[in-house]
């Protein structure tokens, strides 16, 4: 598994992340305070406080640098 601080603070930003999510056979949660999200899940992402970055677990190590990758608009760190 692979984590990453991403952020969606805009709700273009959002719809642009989960399109590019779906498009990966993986698994992916989003993790804030106690809460995680099944990160393809719109109305999952919308439920969380957005005004902070938020970390992404990547359940799928062999595909994890092109996933970087593809998601690297989103990551802040």
């Amino acid at each position: 598994m692979k984590s990453v601080k991403i952020s969606l603070n805009s709700i273009d930003k959002v719809k642009a992340f989960v399109n590019e999510v779906t498009k990966f056979d993986s698994d992916f949660d989003l993790v804030s305070g106690r809460y995680v999200i099944d990160a393809k899940s719109i109305m999952g992402i919308f439920s969380l406080d957005l005004s902070k970055p938020i970390d992404l677990n990547i359940h799928n190590d062999a595909q994890a640098d092109n996933i970087v990758n593809a998601l690297n608009p989103f990551i802040v760190e």
